[in-house]
């Protein structure tokens, strides 16, 4: 069962959390975090790209120029690709990018992301991440203490309106929960801060 040392927002380390194997110690599926990734980016797509076709452009009706005698190339319209203001070959045209990954795939991965993320040592853990009033210095100062400066993603167990608010104006700074969070953010950010409640609440969500 893979240990972490306990910090507070202080920056002191106040002991160790043992933390659950299944979900922080198994060894990192690559190709199940890629494929998840994948899917998650091709859902945000709208799919709305659009151009049109020689056959959806007005005007070409008639033949330019006659077919031979001109000595120019024949041409049949002038709403032909190949002319300013013609039609595009192969047009994009709204599709859905949309693609579902099975459960015990996405389950994998998130298990894979977390542990990889405690194996590199870009985890830590928190015994709590609360604050008393909607501050951003109280965010800063806990960053600073932890001496974090790379971006961050910091994982409560449920959601905190408070703390949300006042890491809202921090670059590179996000705040998810455990039923919120999903392997593309987990990667994203180089430093992932755990709220020990929130660690728990995983390992028993993807036990």
């Amino acid at each position: 069962m893979p240990n972490a040392k306990l910090f507070n927002m202080e920056g002191k380390e106040v002991g160790n959390c043992a933390l659950n194997d299944a979900v922080f110690g198994i060894e990192p599926n690559k190709t199940a975090m890629h494929t998840v990734v994948v899917s998650y980016l091709g859902n945000q797509r709208q799919g709305t790209q659009s151009a049109l076709t020689r056959a959806e452009v007005r005007g070409g009706g008639i033949k330019p120029w006659r077919q031979k005698g001109t000595g120019r190339a024949r041409q049949g319209s002038i709403r032909s690709p190949q002319w300013t203001g013609g039609g595009v070959v192969f047009a994009p045209k709204p599709r859905s990018y949309r693609t579902s990954v099975n459960k015990k795939i996405k389950q994998l991965a998130m298990r894979s992301a977390l542990s990889a993320k405690l194996a590199d040592n870009e985890m830590l853990l928190l015994d709590s991440i609360a604050v008393e009033e909607i501050k951003t210095k109280a965010i800063v100062n806990m960053l600073k203490n932890l001496e974090v400066s790379e971006k961050t993603l910091i994982v409560l167990a449920d959601k905190d309106e408070k703390v949300y608010l006042s890491a809202k104006n921090i670059p590179g700074v996000c705040v998810s929960y455990v039923g919120m969070l999903n392997v593309y953010e987990v990667l994203k950010y180089k430093k992932v801060i755990l709220a020990k409640d929130a660690a728990d609440k995983l390992g028993e969500v993807y036990a």
